[in-house]
């Protein structure tokens, strides 16, 4: 069997099916129109110049080969515009000052504009194999890090990450998501500088939450602020809780869980112990001091021995979802990060810098990451769902390969 067959037990789901015309079709052009629209760019630049759609895919392609220079990635990918449907090809040859002062016009907020309009609701259906569980869609907050040039520029807009004993070599963009399990797609993002609290900009996103998800998150977007923002959108909660956070018992369950409460940080001493008092006979105390939680602890192995996961979630009854169940939601979502199709995945090698020397540009090109990100996970997952496979079966750095081979006419069509 060819290595990029997916084994179902049945029908062979291939990811050759994948090609430049099925990712131009994840992105569509009119909304790329609409958010030049909305952004104000020329749609028709004098001069036989790069129109912004050309260049808002050509910029998408400097993140499938991010070892290639610009006009390299414009010859492979130019010519596909045409192939399949793009008759609008009036300009100037793709020199490398071209695609540079034509992404300079793009700015930095058409692709961002674009991503809100493909990637703004969930892809999996409801014969995506792990994408629910019970009557909750599995969703995730995540946040990671985009090493960017250094330059005076980036460094005054995105800031050096540090260790506490020295400074990063290169500034750091931070991007918090909202990613959907299933299909490990991105619904929607934040992206700003490393000095900005993840927290804070996690808490940006929560307006798009729907209530009937399971909202995963690790310790690191935790705080009491967040939590609360994410309650009251009627989500379901399943947090992992930070080690330093003090959650007294007040009532064990039969599934070996218990019930605590989250108090306000800035509320201590005696106000402190009456809304525990006042959560322990079972009354709800003011959401605006205090939740009472549910939580969930076990051991994973570890190479420096057990480690202990705490969960917190605000679905209080095991009837509901039991320890296992949420327990065995956020392992899943571990084992994501850890095999190269969780959040923080994007279609680029680890240690990768980006290309872009002044802060438009690094936005700009964060965003085409985002959108290629999305626009591939969505692709896996569809012709997952169609064959009974699961998205995990697919792995990302080899759809990459696939985009990648068929954008250069190396990969045989698909029959």
């Amino acid at each position: 069997m060819d290595q990029g067959a997916v084994e179902t037990g049945g029908p062979v789901a291939w990811p050759d099916r994948l090609s430049p015309g099925a990712l131009l079709a994840a992105v569509p052009r009119s909304m790329v129109d609409e958010a030049t629209e909305v952004c104000g760019v020329d749609e028709r630049p004098p001069g036989g110049r790069l129109p912004p759609h050309v260049t808002a895919y050509l910029t998408m392609a400097l993140c499938l080969f991010p070892d290639d220079g610009a006009e390299e990635v414009a010859r492979k990918v130019i010519g596909a515009l045409s192939e399949f449907g793009d008759r609008d090809t009036a300009w100037e040859p793709a020199t490398s000052s071209a695609i540079a002062h034509a992404r300079e016009r793009l700015g930095r907020d058409l692709l961002r504009e674009t991503f809100y309009r493909v990637a703004g609701r969930p892809v999996a259906t409801a014969g995506t194999r792990g994408a629910w569980l019970r009557q909750w869609r599995l969703m995730a907050l995540d946040a990671f890090g985009l090493d960017v040039p250094d330059s005076p520029q980036n460094g005054a807009e995105f800031g050096y990450p540090n260790n506490g004993r020295a400074r990063s070599a290169r500034p750091r963009a931070r991007v918090v998501t909202v990613v959907e399990c299933g299909s490990h797609a991105f619904v929607d993002a934040e992206v700003g500088p490393w000095t900005r609290s993840r927290t804070k900009m996690a808490t940006s996103l929560l307006i798009s939450i729907s209530d009937d998800w399971l909202l995963l998150a690790d310790r690191g977007l935790y705080s009491f602020a967040t939590f609360s923002a994410a309650t009251r959108t009627g989500a379901a909660l399943c947090w992992r809780a930070p080690a330093r956070l003090s959650l007294p018992i007040l009532e064990v369950l039969s599934d070996g869980s218990y019930l605590s409460a989250l108090v306000d940080p800035a509320i201590r001493g005696r106000e402190r112990e009456e809304l525990l008092d006042e959560a322990r006979s079972g009354s709800k105390p003011d959401p605006a001091a205090a939740h009472v939680v549910r939580v969930v602890e076990y051991d994973v192995p570890d190479h420096e021995g057990p480690e202990q996961i705490r969960l917190i979630t605000n679905i209080t009854d095991p009837g509901r979802l039991t320890a296992a169940e949420l327990a065995g939601a956020y392992r899943r979502r571990l084992e994501d990060a850890t095999t190269g199709r969780g959040p923080g995945s994007l279609p680029q090698e680890a240690g990768t810098v980006l290309r872009s020397t002044v802060p438009d540009l690094v936005h700009q090109e964060i965003w085409a990451y985002l959108l290629v990100h999305h626009a591939i996970n969505s692709l896996i997952c569809q012709a997952t769902t169609r064959t009974d496979a699961g998205p995990d079966r697919v792995s990302l750095p080899r759809a990459v390969d696939i985009v990648g081979r068929t954008a250069t006419g190396t990969a045989a069509p698909s029959p």
